[in-house]
């Protein structure tokens, strides 16, 4: 599993990135008000605005809690990806961090 999560952070990554620097040189740059303009053209955008933040929130719970439990190093790491690119980086980081951290306690 630690080579298909880190895949994941890999391809959770570069595939948000990809259409966000896309849109970005459609659009001549970083333009937010633009961007949030976008997002909120229709209802099909905010649907899934909506569940990803709501993901995010819930992932960000559940990174500090599965985390303390299983007593894994780092987490500001998995909790700064999911702000920084999203649950695509953010999910397998953690799910990764926490399976190499279960290895160690094992062995």
């Amino acid at each position: 599993m630690v080579k298909f999560y880190a895949l994941m952070c890999v391809l959770g990554t570069v595939l948000p990135y990809g259409a966000l620097v896309g849109w970005s040189v459609e659009n001549g740059g970083w333009d937010v008000a633009a961007m949030l303009a976008e997002i909120a053209g229709s209802r099909m955008s905010l649907f899934a605005w909506a569940d990803v933040l709501v993901s995010a929130v819930v992932l960000i719970a559940f990174i500090r809690h599965e985390g303390r439990r299983a007593s894994v190093p780092g987490l500001w790491l998995p909790i700064a990806g999911t702000c920084a690119v999203g649950v695509s980086l953010g999910l397998p980081l953690f799910l990764l961090m926490r399976e190499r951290e279960l290895r160690r306690s094992r062995a």
